[in-house]
């Protein structure tokens, strides 16, 4: 079951990625919590979203402004690390309150409930037109690469921040998807590195029981990614925002509450 929901979610959110603005993370990270601890989860997302990603840059990468993934990726891998670290400390705390419902136990991890708020936070800044057209000026560039890269580092959710600030950084929209893809690699390599210090070498066994699902789920967000175009003709920008969102928040709720 895990393989049908996780490859399903990769396949279809990577051909939104192009078009409405919602990263690959912040729903692939929610389906596999589903079947794996919420660090595996975080850290598998990392791995999937990389692949996805350079997968992508081979195709737009050359189109980057450098000076602006200098400014703007490079604090953001820093910030993506003490991000990723703090996730490690936050996984190794037990529960902060447990309880039943209708006969079932739940308990609430400090990582659920710290993940759970923020892809809550992040679908309400995606779902409300006043939120989804903030962007930022230049100058807050190396301040918008942290931000983004610690949020990405602890919870896999970046996307929405990265693009609000590079959106105002005054590039083409050729050299804006391709800085884009070019900082989510650089923030996802940096990550990765914490998560394998911290989850991967304190759990191999961990490690190798997600190995076919990290191939698979690969796979299926670069077919996607080739799909996503013709699939998406029909459907209204709006449409994807409103189901996405309203998803995110009843995951994001479910987490923090200890329901998922």
């Amino acid at each position: 079951m895990e393989y049908v929901v996780v490859c399903g979610v990769a396949f279809f959110v990577s051909g939104l990625t192009l078009f409405s603005g919602f990263g690959l993370g912040t729903l692939l990270m929610p389906a596999i919590a589903l079947f794996f601890p919420l660090s595996v989860a975080v850290a598998v997302t990392a791995v999937v979203h990389l692949a996805n990603n350079l997968f992508k840059t081979a195709l737009v990468g050359r189109r980057a402004d450098w000076s602006v993934v200098l400014r703007f990726a490079l604090p953001g891998a820093v910030a993506a690390m003490a991000g990723a670290s703090l996730l490690n400390k936050l996984s190794q705390l037990p529960p902060v309150f447990r309880y039943h419902l209708l006969g079932r136990s739940c308990e609430a991890d400090p990582v659920d409930i710290v993940i759970g708020g923020l892809i809550t936070v992040f679908a309400v800044f995606d779902l409300l037109p006043r939120f989804r057209s903030v962007t930022f000026d230049r100058k807050y560039l190396v301040a918008g690469g942290a931000l983004s890269g610690f949020s990405g580092g602890i919870s896999g959710v970046q996307g929405a921040l990265r693009s609000a600030f590079l959106m105002k950084a005054g590039l083409n929209k050729d050299a804006f998807v391709g800085t884009n893809t070019v900082s989510a690699v650089i923030v996802d390599l940096a990550r990765l590195l914490v998560y394998g210090i911290g989850f991967y070498t304190a759990s191999f066994s961990r490690m190798a029981d997600t190995g076919g699902l990290i191939f698979a789920a690969a796979l299926s967000a670069f077919i996607g990614s080739f799909a996503g175009a013709r699939l998406l003709k029909k459907v209204t920008l709006r449409m994807i925002q409103v189901v996405v969102g309203v998803m995110l928040i009843m995951v994001g709720l479910g987490l923090a509450t200890g329901l998922l």
